[in-house]
């Protein structure tokens, strides 16, 4: 697997983008024709003009920065939850270690930020280096807590099939999991993160060329599973489901290797654990994702 180099947009690039903004706005501004008296309201309610400009702004560089890249593999979709809401980070926490003793440590003031735009909200996932010795045992230990939380309807269609040479991390997946690994302390790491309706009707590979813009990163089948362990209330029948896109897996059938996605699915009651090819474009499934905390 090739290894990925992060490379943050310059200090001068983030300048230009700026003074392209300002300048518009200025523009706009003076040519809107405001009257005295109508610049004062404005200017009285200066918090909610600011507040105006910045999802604006916020909303242009989304659709801005995008690829163009596998475009064609984005459908609408009007999927999505049904009775969830991200837990209280101190409720997470409380539940993982119940299910793993082993877990010391998080920096619960982590969350007190505000986290990036798109993000649920923090997410408490363990380090999967504390749970087993490698990453597909990890992986592994997740799937027998769920099926013992759902009293057995959990189903692994890829059951002993789930080695190093059939599931692996990706690339960015890895260095952003090594990034907040770096920034934080404790075994379990504080992760701004969403449950896939950011990404819903698209490929997972048309959503990780979105996210390849800027931090945001694909979440793998352990983060998704813990996820899953905290929030069981988030995958039911006509839920969205979940492309679990920060990890490849390889079908030998397959020409291309590694060029297909781990997903888990619900049908007839039960929770599964599939995959399709990374191209496969349908309105019932969405990537989750996560970011890594922007520092102070």
């Amino acid at each position: 697997m090739t290894t990925l180099t992060l490379h943050h947009a310059t200090g001068d690039q983030l300048k230009q983008l700026a003074r392209v903004a300002s300048d518009s706005s200025e523009k706009v501004i003076r040519e809107f024709g405001l009257s005295k008296e109508g610049a004062q309201r404005v200017h009285r309610r200066g918090h909610e003009l600011a507040a105006a400009v910045s999802q604006a702004t916020i909303a242009a560089l989304e659709e801005l920065s995008v690829t163009e890249k596998f475009k064609d593999e984005e459908l609408k979709s009007s999927y999505g939850y049904l009775g969830y809401k991200p837990k209280d980070l101190f409720e997470q926490v409380h539940i993982l270690r119940k299910l793993f003793s082993e877990l010391g440590e998080c920096d619960f003031a982590l969350a007190d930020r505000e986290p990036p735009h798109g993000a649920e909200g923090y997410f408490a996932i363990p380090r999967w280096q504390k749970i087993a010795k490698t990453y597909h045992e990890a992986v592994l230990k997740v799937f027998r807590l769920l099926k013992e939380q759902r009293e057995g309807k959990f189903h692994n269609y890829l059951d002993g099939q789930l080695g190093p040479d059939r599931l692996r991390q990706s690339a960015k997946s890895t260095a952003m999991w090594k990034k907040l690994g770096t920034e934080q302390k404790g075994d379990i790491l504080i992760v701004p993160a969403e449950f896939g309706i950011r990404h819903r009707g698209q490929s997972a590979r048309r959503a990780r060329a979105i996210m390849a813009a800027s931090d945001e990163f694909g979440l793998g089948v352990f983060a998704v599973g813990i996820m899953l362990l905290t929030h069981p209330e988030r995958l039911k029948l006509y839920a969205l489901l979940i492309d679990c896109a920060g990890d490849e897996c390889n079908d030998p059938r397959d020409s291309a290797p590694f060029g297909r996605v781990p997903y888990f699915g619900y049908d007839g009651g039960e929770l599964e654990f599939v995959t399709h090819r990374s191209d496969h474009v349908n309105i019932e499934y969405g990537s989750a994702s996560g970011w890594v905390i922007p520092q102070t």
